[in-house]
């Protein structure tokens, strides 16, 4: 356990330098351009997301990266804004996006890193501040030219980051490609990717409604956990495990949250408390994926309290789309072509979500 610590603690660390290097240039790309707000926070999801996926990719894996992302984190701007001036209509094209990035696995491990890169920047369309913050941080997304090189600007630090840990950590914690096993042609039909893409389908449709029915403005949330819980579907079991793990990680968080309003913190050293929250839960998300939810809870709560919103008065309405959100991915899991349990560990979509 103590080396497994201290790896992740290596791991981490790499990931949270390529955050805060990519965080610089974002910062600066704003004050020199004179951009929104939200290519700060577009800037630090991408590249958390991207440090997983890309740890063990070789040239032709990043390069792919190096043209669907910038490609899809453009035309997530466009969903965005879809989604704010027709929600009906931006919501059935989210959706369908979210389930195409899963259906073309069928295609091999190739399609389903291609999958993963169509997915990342819509999974952070729902963290990038919108209608939770106030007024003054709501004045338009970035462009996509802006987001296309924002996504750009990811895969650059990432690999920088990563090639210099590599070359000059230590040896025995340079993480290997895993070995992907020939999978057999399941017999299932439909098959199992077709199967999850109809589950992840009805769980975000259904987010999407509810979420605006009970939540308002605050939607993103249902949407959010569905897609998470549903994400890498290996069964009705771990579908199930995951909901409760967001929830009760989201809860931890939720009153890590609290103490940290209540000690008044803002400004600067919120930005600082976020990203320190950011690499403790990094570090522990390899033990459990509770640690992780609950880090992302807190940090989100801090960004909003950065913004000057009442992020506590929040926490209650967060939680209570979060319990949403997982059991209608439950649902659609245990009710609509349920995928039976697998055998051994298949490639993974949409884990490496910053807010999954």
């Amino acid at each position: 356990m103590t080396a497994k610590l201290i790896r992740n603690a290596y791991e981490a660390a790499l990931t949270m330098t390529a955050v805060l290097l990519s965080w610089g240039a974002a910062l600066w790309l704003e004050a020199t351009a004179g951009l929104h707000t939200d290519v700060l926070v577009l800037a630090v999801a991408l590249t958390l997301t991207l440090s997983s996926s890309q740890r063990t990719a070789d040239t032709r894996r990043r390069l792919t990266a190096l043209v669907l992302l910038p490609a899809t984190a453009g035309a997530s701007i466009f969903v965005g804004r879809l989604i704010g001036s027709h929600y009906a209509l931006g919501a059935t094209v989210y959706t369908a996006g979210m389930a195409l990035a899963i259906w073309i696995r069928r295609y091999g491990p190739a399609a389903t890193k291609a999958g993963t890169l169509i997915a990342l920047p819509l999974v952070t369309l729902l963290v990038v501040p919108g209608p939770a913050l106030p007024a003054k941080a709501q004045s338009g997304l970035v462009t996509w030219a802006w987001a296309a090189l924002i996504g750009a600007l990811a895969c650059a630090v990432v690999w920088l980051v990563q090639g210099l840990g590599d070359r000059f950590g230590p040896q025995d914690w340079r993480t290997q490609a895993a070995l992907e096993e020939p999978r057999r042609r399941s017999r299932l039909h439909p098959r199992p990717s077709t199967r999850m893409a109809l589950q992840m389908a009805a769980g975000i449709a259904a987010a999407f409604v509810l979420g605006n029915l009970l939540f308002d403005d605050h939607w993103p949330w249902v949407v959010l956990t569905a897609y998470v819980a549903a994400s890498g579907n290996r069964g009705r079991t771990d579908v199930l495990r995951k909901g409760l793990e967001r929830l009760a990680g989201a809860t931890v968080g939720t009153l890590l949250a609290a103490g940290v309003a209540a000690a008044g913190t803002t400004g600067h050293t919120a930005v600082a408390l976020m990203f320190t929250v950011l690499a403790v839960a990094l570090w522990l998300r390899p033990l459990n994926y509770a640690y992780w939810a609950a880090g992302m809870t807190c940090a989100l709560s801090l960004l909003l309290g950065y913004f000057g919103q009442d992020a506590l008065s929040l926490l209650p309405i967060r939680l209570e789309g979060i319990a949403v959100g997982a059991v209608l991915s439950v649902a659609s899991a245990w009710w609509l072509l349920p995928v039976p349990r697998a055998r051994r560990r298949q490639p993974v979509l949409g884990t490496t979500s910053p807010v999954s």
